[in-house]
Order: C-alpha cells, then structure tokens, then sequence
C-alpha cells in the first residue's frame, strides 16, 4: 500500500502539471504513453519489442496520437492519396501483407489484435490531447468522472458491496460499488459543471456525466477482460504498485473519445 500511495503522488506530481500546461508537452507525454501502452499489448501477445509488428504498431500508436492540428498542417503538404485516414490504413496494411512474408506465423489474428490495439490506445490517447486543447475545465470534466466513479465505486463496494459485477472478469467488483460510483459521479460533477459551464445545457450535461462514467466502468473490465484472457495480473509493471499504463488509463481511453462523440470536445 505505501508503495502505491508514493507511486501515485509522484504520478500526480508529474501528470497534472503537464495536463495545466497542455500544448507540446502533452503531446508528447500522451504519445509516449500510448507507445508504452501499446507495448504492453506486445508482451502480453509475447512477441518481441524488436519484432516487425511490435515496431509497426508502436509507430502506428504514435501517430494516432498526434492532435488534429498536426494532422492539417502536414495534410497541406502530403499526397492526395495520403491523407491522416489512409496514412493509417498503411499501418493495416502492413500487418495484412506481413501474414503472407511471416508465412502466416504472424497470423491473421494477430493482425486484428495489433490493429484493434493501435485504435483502442490511439484514440483513446488522440482524444486526451483533443479535450486539453477544448479547455482545462473540458479535460478535468473528463478525469474527474473517471476518478470519482472509480474511488466512490471502491468505497462504496468495501462497504456494502454484496452483489459480483462481472465475476469472470474482475471478481471484486459489485453492482452495489458499480451503482454507488456513478451515483457520486454524477452528483458531485452536476456540481462541477454548474461552476464551470460545458458545451450543453446543465441537464444534458447530466444525462452526459452518467454516460461516461458507466461507460469509464466498462473500459476498466475490458482491460480486465485483457488481462483475464492472456492471463497476467497486470499489463505491466512500470508503475509500481499499480501496474503498467493500460491499468491506470483503462477508463481514460475510453470515456475521452466518448466524450467526443457526445459533441463534449469540439
């Protein structure tokens, strides 16, 4: 416990002044994790960090990282044929074409595991940086229903947790502790948001909070879900006490691109 209680402040140390200054550093930091990130995935499918997929999808990430400011610039410039969303398909490609020179020992399915990876982290990451670049109190908005419905989930579970969520998955996880995060979630956010205006109206914005943060739920059993099936404790071991950048940024990654769908990062 002292471990990840040191490990998180140093983390906080770090995370929230580069979220306050935003621009470059964000970009950059957002990027590296989601490379990480992404090799996280490549150790659980045990392939090597030097194989010609894990190089691909690392690059692939990265890229998918970028804010799409950069991406208009460098479109003025790239061939017609070579715009952000065909540059990625390249990456696709590359993982097709690599099943026939592999002579199918990188499989078909490890293809789709690569590039559904390279989406997942890619966006999830592209969609932190975007809602930074909407305004601090858009991306705080984000975070903190994340980190609200997880810490209310777990004491309210602790205490009158009774009933298992989805045991095969995270087996301490209730409908009790799940209810009661989004509960407080979406309580202490219509405060935040009421103090500091988002796109919608207060209502809309409530209707809002409650989506995302079942939906931060959902995306911390779908690494759970990943960690289940290639059957490790964590997916990595870079934070100590707390595992690797896919545990800490499980929910993250899903709700910011939400977040976006629903109009909130414009």
């Amino acid at each position: 416990m002292k471990t990840r209680v040191i490990t998180a402040v140093i983390a906080l140390i770090v995370f929230i002044p580069t979220i306050l200054l935003g621009g470059t550093l964000l970009e950059l930091v957002a990027a590296v994790l989601a490379v990480i990130a992404m090799s996280e995935v490549v150790l659980m499918r045990k392939k090597l960090f030097v194989s010609f997929e894990a190089i691909v999808s690392m690059i692939g990430v990265f890229l998918m990282t970028l804010p799409s400011g950069i991406w208009k610039q460098w479109n003025a410039w790239l061939p017609v044929g070579l715009q952000f969303s065909s540059l990625l398909y390249i990456f696709v490609l590359l993982m097709l074409f690599h099943t026939v020179v592999s002579r199918n020992h990188f499989s078909f399915e490890d293809a789709g595991v690569f590039t559904l990876a390279m989406m997942y982290i890619g966006m999830g990451f592209h969609f932190l940086v975007q809602a930074r670049e909407a305004g601090i109190s858009v991306i705080f908005f984000g975070m903190l229903i994340v980190w609200i419905t997880d810490s209310g989930a777990y004491m309210i579970g602790r205490k009158i947790g009774k009933t298992p969520l989805a045991p095969r998955l995270s087996p301490n996880k209730t409908w009790e502790g799940s209810i009661g995060g989004t509960v407080v979630a979406v309580v202490v956010m219509t405060i935040y948001a009421y103090f500091f205006p988002q796109v919608y109206s207060l209502p809309v914005m409530i209707l809002i909070i409650l989506i995302l943060s079942i939906a931060g739920q959902f995306g911390d059993l779908i690494e759970s879900g990943l960690k289940r099936y290639y059957k490790v404790k964590d997916s990595g071991n870079i934070l100590p006490g707390h595992g690797g950048i896919l545990d800490r940024f499980d929910s993250m990654i899903i709700v910011m691109p939400i977040l976006y769908l629903l109009g909130g990062v414009l």
